[in-house]
């Protein structure tokens, strides 16, 4: 868990069908809905070849 200076904040938008499937998410996995949305960012994260800027 990231606590104190290491984290920032972000207040995010979400369509109804994406917050209610990430209680969802949430609730099966025992988890809180921002450590889901950790979860699946680091998921993508994983997936896409790093972008060199520029």
């Amino acid at each position: 868990m990231v606590k104190g200076a290491e984290a920032e904040r972000l207040l995010v938008r979400l369509p109804r069908d994406v917050k209610t499937w990430l209680e969802s998410e949430a609730s099966y996995n025992g988890a809180s809905q921002n450590s889901e949305i950790i979860r699946s960012i680091r998921a993508r994260m994983q997936k896409q070849p790093e972008r060199v800027a520029g």
